[in-house]
């Protein structure tokens, strides 16, 4: 049977199990009620109209969200909730240029039959009907880079796991995301958990991988329990394990859930963890692609990375390179918080203009009322409003400083907000997150707090002794989480004299 037959026979199979109601069930909508809603529904509808959850659409600021087309208002009653097709929701999405989470929110998270009717798992057909080397080209013509925060060219990576001679290849999805004001990943786990796993697949298909592991945020449950549910789906209707979609490729998901800490997100202290070992980093070189999980070479790619695959297998890497920057082609989802009156995820073209997402996006009528953007996480840094107008979303520094885009954090700060006190709470969380290993980043980060002393207004700063710290810490550390910790204090001497 070929790919194509394999589909069709599946989805007949299914159709008979579309959902009419969906229910937006995420980590954002959790907080407002909305498991209550879907459970009130499932007492009140009728038989004939049948009931189910999805993740949510990214508007997370009028949550709980439902998608439905029938009139079931009088069902709802006294609940309060928004329908996904309301101009509210449907103004924020559509201007949007959404490759990714394509249509999250609109399809269940709980059955395969909603992705399968949205072409899921096609691009993974048609991938296993091409060799592993003509995969690995079309995405190297693509320009694909990894979205998890290095922004390292995929292709490059896979080749250089591939140019090492072993019977054993690994494929590690990085879905630690422990950042504060990252949640993009989660999100995208909760919405559109089968996009992950076809992504997963090709790219274990084209790099010639014999193992695949999704490590998940050792506290992001509802993420860790949508994907459990998925991959026993998937393993079930043919999509995962032996003979896959009726082909020889044979392969299977391994799901676990992190050690705990920032830190864990960082490759090598990943594989570690997961070798049972202490979560802290190793000396590099050797890098993970040459010798990684259990000594053989292991590709470590990130969820929205991987959810990019489908889309670019579908439709084209001249396609793909029509949306975003030159040089960094494609979408960068962003996770949109703090003073802003319509927080979310947010999916856009790379190089899209900072201020102009904040506006837009966050509903800010003026952005000179807020008294900076923290960009980026604890990694990163905060920059003054004024700022936002010459910054676009991009890899490396945006600023050419000390400021970076990292996993695609971008929270707004109030007018009233002491931007000191923000650095030094994301000083302070690298220096309780450090492993300990390396002098610099256990040392460094722990005197950068108690230089700046309590942090607040009209205490004596000595920002040429931080600063210098501040670059001496970034320069001598082991790793990423090091290598970073004293940019929120750089970006403080930068924006704020």
């Amino acid at each position: 049977m070929d790919t194509e037959k394999f589909l069709d026979s599946i989805i007949s199979k299914h159709q008979k199990h579309d959902s009419e109601v969906l229910v937006q069930i995420s980590q954002c909508s959790l907080a407002v009620g909305a498991e209550g809603i879907f459970n009130s529904l499932k007492e009140r509808l009728p038989d004939d109209i049948s009931v189910d959850y999805s993740g949510c659409d990214g508007a997370c600021f009028v949550a709980p969200k439902i998608h439905y087309d029938k009139d079931i208002g009088h069902y709802l009653e006294d609940n309060s909730v928004v329908n996904s097709a309301d101009s509210i929701v449907r103004d924020y999405i559509d201007s949007q240029t959404r490759i990714v989470l394509e249509n999250a929110g609109t399809m269940s998270a709980s059955g395969i039959y909603g992705y399968l009717r949205s072409m899921g798992f096609s691009a993974l057909g048609r991938a296993l009907e091409q060799s592993p080397e003509e995969i690995v080209d079309l995405i190297e013509g693509s320009g694909l880079k990894g979205r998890g925060g290095a922004y390292f060219p995929v292709s490059v990576k896979w080749r250089s796991a591939l140019s090492v001679n072993s019977q054993e290849r690994h494929l590690v999805v990085n879905a630690e995301e422990g950042e504060p004001g990252v949640f993009k990943d989660r999100h995208v786990m909760e919405s559109v958990p089968f996009r992950l796993i076809e992504g997963a697949l090709i790219a274990a298909y084209a790099t010639r991988c014999t193992s695949i592991r999704l490590y998940v945020n050792a506290e992001a449950h509802l993420s860790f329990n949508r994907m459990q549910k998925a991959l026993d789906i998937c393993r079930a209707e043919g999509f995962l394990g032996s003979k896959i979609m009726g082909t020889d490729f044979t392969i299977e998901i391994e799901i676990m859930k992190g050690a705990g800490g920032y830190v864990c997100g960082e490759e090598s202290t990943l594989l570690n963890t997961i070798e049972g070992k202490r979560r802290e980093p190793r000396l590099r070189p050797p890098f993970p692609t040459e010798s990684g999980l259990n000594q053989q070479p292991t590709i470590i790619n990130n969820v929205e990375t991987l959810c990019n695959l489908p889309w670019i297998i579908l439709n084209g890497s001249d396609e793909f390179k029509k949306i975003g920057d030159i040089d960094t082609p494609g979408t960068k989802i962003i996770s949109l918080s703090g003073s802003v009156s319509t927080p979310g995820v947010v999916e856009v073209p790379m190089g899209s203009n900072l201020q102009d997402l904040v506006i837009k996006f966050g509903d800010v009528s003026n952005i000179n009322d807020l008294s900076g953007i923290a960009i980026g996480g604890p990694s990163s840094g905060v920059i003054s409003s004024s700022a936002a107008a010459n910054l676009s979303i991009g890899p490396g520094f945006i600023d050419g400083k000390s400021v970076m885009l990292g996993a695609g954090g971008v929270i707004a700060l109030s007018k009233e907000t002491d931007v000191l006190q923000v650095v030094r709470k994301l000083s302070e969380y690298n220096a309780n997150e450090s492993c300990g290993k390396c002098t610099p980043c256990r040392e460094g980060t722990q005197r950068l707090l108690e230089m700046m002393g309590t942090g607040r207004k009209g205490t004596p700063i000595d920002r040429t002794g931080l600063g210098g710290l501040a670059e001496v810490i970034n320069a001598a550390s082991l790793c990423g989480l090091g290598q970073a910790a004293g940019n929120p204090v750089l970006s403080y001497n930068t924006y704020f004299e």
